[in-house]
């Protein structure tokens, strides 16, 4: 071992003297997402530590702030690259003469002639861009889209105040957001025609919205939990309990479709004897001035009255949900227990066990988190959740990574189920493959691809 060094610090190191004698000029990396987060600082330090250039970072709020101004993306990226916006992390400047972008032209890029991969990260975790995306869903409304979710106008939209953990109109932030998606990849392919993403923006929208993703993905061949069948839409409580008593089904999840970090999951069962029924999820309710506010609790709490559960269950179905059944996941001890498995370029590679004592696995609701060697998952059990994952991956041939939710059914020869594709969901603390961090693992395996792989 080198002197001073950690292995994976010497790992790194032996990376990047391989890279330096790889004579293949290296792909400038476009990133688009918000400075200073943790995605984007965790991905600028793996690329430091493998030798590689800086990404260059256009803002969500630069971008979006540019289209509301009657720009576009090449706008917000010039105004980038002149200084308007400077993101820094210590010891390295992200945007600098050597790193700039001329975009129009496809000419000199970091110092290479060709046009730039682009990774779309999340737009999460920033309030203006929240405010923005907002506005952009008032704007891209039809008459008919979202006809029974709440909206805030346009005009008022960019004056909220974060109120923290509230749940803002989601049918109208995923309006914009899918607006977004879509002319990212209308102007980047305007400005760099054969630009490459990492992750398809159209692709992007079809695994943000569950509803969507679940169909594409059993239309694919890729086994998940069945849906509710429904006659009509289910756009209300009432709606709801009929779907579920004609259809028998009698446990089902109720997910925003556009929800993420289990923001708007309800896990909800109905005693078809005795009509009880419980609700279990993190979405707080209170009323202001006659107002049911929806908020992110950060912890799990019960339902049990229909006065509560009808509310709950009107604004989620208006809003627009995905309505699956509710399966018997596999259990360790006391616990149930699924997979977040990250696939790129076609391998699986990190791989986390998310266990609870509830049904909701999410990390952040202070649930356990082990290695699958830890949780004593065998190589058939494992080999099973890989092959799940890739075949969800497989379904979205034109993005490269994802983290797949994958459960394993509580049965004797388990089943392997997808749950979730989260185009942003290779954010793993603590967990290696190959020696290396998610972030380090995906930028390696993109420096080793063809360089003009599409």
């Amino acid at each position: 071992m080198m002197s001073g060094m950690t292995e994976t610090e010497e790992h790194l190191q032996r990376l990047a003297l391989d890279a330096d004698s790889d004579m293949r000029p290296e792909q400038p990396l476009l990133l688009i997402g918000n400075p200073n987060n943790r995605r984007t600082l965790g991905l600028q330090e793996a690329r430091r530590r493998l030798g590689l250039q800086p990404a260059f970072v256009l803002p969500y709020d630069s971008l979006l702030k540019a289209w509301r101004r009657g720009g576009t993306m090449a706008d917000a990226v010039q105004q980038c690259m002149e200084g308007v916006v400077v993101t820094q992390m210590p010891g390295t400047s992200w945007i600098s003469p050597s790193a700039s972008m001329t975009y129009a032209n496809h000419e000199i890029v970091h110092g290479v002639n060709n046009v730039p991969l682009i990774r779309i990260d999340a737009p999460g975790e920033e309030w203006e861009v929240e405010r923005e995306l907002l506005f952009l869903g008032a704007n891209t409304a039809s008459l008919t889209d979202g006809a029974f979710a709440r909206m805030i106008p346009p005009e008022e939209t960019l004056t909220l105040e974060q109120e923290w953990g509230r749940i803002y109109p989601p049918n109208q932030w995923f309006r914009g957001w899918n607006a977004c998606l879509e002319r990212m990849g209308r102007e980047a392919r305007k400005y760099w025609p054969n630009a490459r993403f990492m992750n398809d923006p159209a692709e992007i929208a079809i695994m943000f919205d569950k509803r969507k993703c679940q169909q594409h993905l059993f239309s694919h061949g890729v086994q998940v939990p069945s849906t509710l069948q429904s006659s009509g839409p289910i756009t209300n409580y009432a709606d709801l309990r009929s779907a579920m008593e004609i259809a028998g089904m009698y446990r089902v999840f109720v997910k925003l479709a556009c929800g993420s970090g289990a923001s708007g999951v309800v896990a909800y069962q109905i005693n078809p004897r005795t009509g009880a029924e419980i609700a279990i999820t993190t979405v707080g309710m209170e009323q202001v001035q006659g107002q049911t506010i929806f908020y992110n609790q950060g912890q799990m709490r019960r339902y049990t009255t229909t006065t509560e559960i009808s509310t709950l269950m009107d604004w989620l179905c208006a809003e627009g949900a995905q309505i699956e059944r509710w399966m018997a996941k596999a259990t360790l001890g006391s616990s149930v227990y699924d997979i977040r498995q990250l696939v790129a370029g076609g391998q699986a590679g990190h791989a986390i066990v998310r266990l609870s004592q509830t049904p909701i696995t999410n990390l952040h609701l202070r649930n356990e988190r082990l290695l699958p060697a830890e949780a004593g998952l065998d190589e058939q059990q494992m080999d099973r959740v890989k092959m799940a994952a890739k075949a969800a991956m497989a379904a979205f041939p034109h993005s490269w990574s994802a983290g797949i939710d994958v459960m394993l059914s509580g049965s004797a020869d388990p089943c392997a189920y997808v749950l979730d594709v989260n185009p942003f969901g290779d954010l793993l603390y603590r967990v290696q493959h190959n020696g290396l961090g998610t972030y380090e693992w995906e930028m390696e395996l993109l420096r080793k691809e063809p360089y003009n792989h599409a």
